[in-house]
């Protein structure tokens, strides 16, 4: 049997912090048809965090890391963002929008510095950080396009701007990885084989760290874009919907 179906994370934190969002969220707003975007929010949040997604980027696989921060950063944030009400007019203060796109592209390449891609691989506590950042910087960078107070989102048309230009960033640091000539993140060249799966990663699936990188910059090229193109076609959904004196701003 493959060993990867028991390779699950105890991850007390994660577990801890999924189940108080869920009693604070429920107790605040009961159910309705939006919870269904928290309870997806939790499942992901959990698969990345807590299945054996999170065991193969603790430091065995950099694609796997990716694919981690992929649905940290832009799964999660969006859809928690998508289960709370329409509000008018919440105290937050506007940010500026320049500001959170720098924020969630940030999140992105400064953590494939290689530095803090192995210290991140290889230490509990700033990997911890990571996921704290990658959550806090990704609701910051949808908050634009998703705030409950519609009053406080960009025009539908500037959030098509927006959103290219994040696929364009995100494009050229997937374009980096995938034709690297030397692995970025050291940490996956040699892991701790601690669940006895190296032989089935590299003989069975083929994976050469070199291989693995490259995967890793495809993900953040591709599907990365796609979730970006999604996005830029709600966009354009909202811009049609829009009273026509919206079209204008």
């Amino acid at each position: 049997m493959n060993p990867l179906l028991f390779a699950w994370v105890w991850n007390p934190a994660a577990l801890l912090g999924a189940a108080a969002a869920l009693v604070i969220y429920f107790g605040c707003h009961g159910w309705s048809r939006r919870a269904w975007w928290m309870l997806a929010a939790t499942a992901i949040f959990l698969l990345a965090l807590v299945s054996p997604l999170a065991a193969l980027a603790r430091n065995y696989l950099f694609c796997a890391h990716m694919l981690q921060h992929i649905l940290l950063m832009l799964a999660v944030p969006a859809f928690v963002l998508m289960a709370f009400p329409p509000r008018e007019h919440l105290p937050n203060p506007r940010i500026n929008p320049v500001v959170s796109w720098i924020c969630g592209i940030a999140a992105m390449w400064v953590w494939h510095i290689p530095a803090l891609c192995d210290a991140a691989a290889s230490l509990r506590a700033v990997s911890a950080f990571q996921t704290v950042s990658l959550l806090g910087l990704g609701a910051l960078f949808w908050w634009q396009l998703l705030s409950p107070d519609q009053s406080q989102r960009i025009p539908p048309l500037g959030g098509v701007l927006y959103l290219f230009m994040a696929c364009t960033a995100c494009t050229v640091l997937g374009i980096i990885l995938t034709f690297a000539p030397v692995t970025v993140c050291k940490a996956y060249l040699h892991p701790a084989d601690t669940l006895g799966i190296m032989p089935m990663l590299e003989g069975q699936w083929g994976l050469t760290p070199l291989r693995d990188q490259q995967i890793g910059g495809l993900i953040m090229w591709v599907p990365m874009c796609l979730a970006y193109a999604g996005a830029i076609f709600g966009q354009i959904a909202r811009w049609y919907a829009a009273p026509a004196a919206l079209h204008h701003t």
